[in-house]
């Protein structure tokens, strides 16, 4: 690896818990690495880093990769505790708006999602992700377009779940026809979709541009809800944007979005509409 390479990413500065938990591996680190008498330099260039990088590391300025965690066990033979601690510093990957999203998906028992700017991030493939996020103005940082794509493609671990979650999307059809990121990364993202829609605990819908009006032109909608009977629900139109669980606004949404869901196309229409575009690609 190239030393000038950076081990990981820049920790949020106004996500608390991700600086105490990089700054606590950090001082892990750097007391295993001096214990056995281990220069920065050397360590550094066991590990395939450079030296700036591993102080980088060690003072709690970047977030480490887990192979670097895994390299640093081995060459100061820490028996499995510093890779260990790959799980948390793996969730401090993560921005932290993104962190409790996930945290909240891996949970709910039912999910059910209406966006209208862009294809559910639950439902992107890697490069459509890719390509979605390197089209923001001002543009992100290379690193940092790795890092929100990655956090995207890990909240997808929903449909790993057992038993699995009852989950619901109705995607505008400007959205299916768009050919973000060329021709091969829209085919292989429409492919995804026929794919998921095909899952059995999945309903996916398209909604047709035809269809004049509906309760979702405010933008996206999200309801989940738990098995202990509580819900979460969102929305761009309602409620300042927040997530709210207050029963009646839950319902509101809820409304909201079982109508939305009668308006567009049946499922088996859904499917048969994307089949049709990945016939004329």
């Amino acid at each position: 690896m190239d030393g000038d390479e950076e081990p990981g990413w820049e920790v949020d500065p106004d996500d608390d818990w991700g600086v105490a938990v990089v700054a606590t591996v950090g001082r892990q680190l750097r007391l295993r690495r001096e214990a056995s008498g281990m220069r920065a330099a050397d360590f550094g260039r066991a590990v395939g880093y450079g030296e700036d990088m591993v102080y980088k590391v060690e003072s709690g300025r970047r977030i480490p990769r887990p192979e670097y965690l895994d390299k640093a066990d081995r060459v100061l033979d820490a028996g499995g505790l510093l890779a260990a601690m790959k799980e948390d510093v793996e969730k401090v990957r993560y921005p932290k708006k993104v962190r409790a999203l996930a945290e909240a998906e891996s949970k709910a028992v039912e999910i059910g999602v209406y966006v209208c700017n862009s294809v559910s991030g639950l439902l992107q493939t890697p490069e459509h992700a890719r390509a979605a996020f390197e089209s923001r103005q001002p543009p992100y940082a290379r690193a940092e377009v790795e890092r929100l794509v990655a956090a995207r493609v890990a909240r997808q671990s929903v449909f790993e779940r057992d038993p699995a979650p009852a989950l619901s999307f109705v995607l505008e059809e400007a959205l299916v026809r768009r050919p973000l990121g060329g021709t091969m990364v829209w085919r292989r993202q429409l492919e995804r979709l026929r794919e998921v829609g095909q899952l059995r605990n999945v309903t996916l819908q398209v909604m047709p541009t035809h269809s004049e009006v509906h309760p979702g032109l405010d933008g996206r909608i999200e309801v989940l809800k738990f098995e202990d009977g509580t819900a979460t629900a969102r929305s761009d139109g309602a409620f300042n944007g927040r997530p709210v669980s207050d029963l009646r606004q839950v319902r509101i949404l809820e409304l909201r979005y079982g109508t939305i869901r009668a308006q567009a196309l049946p499922p088996r229409e859904s499917l048969s509409f994307i089949e049709q575009l990945l016939g004329e690609i």
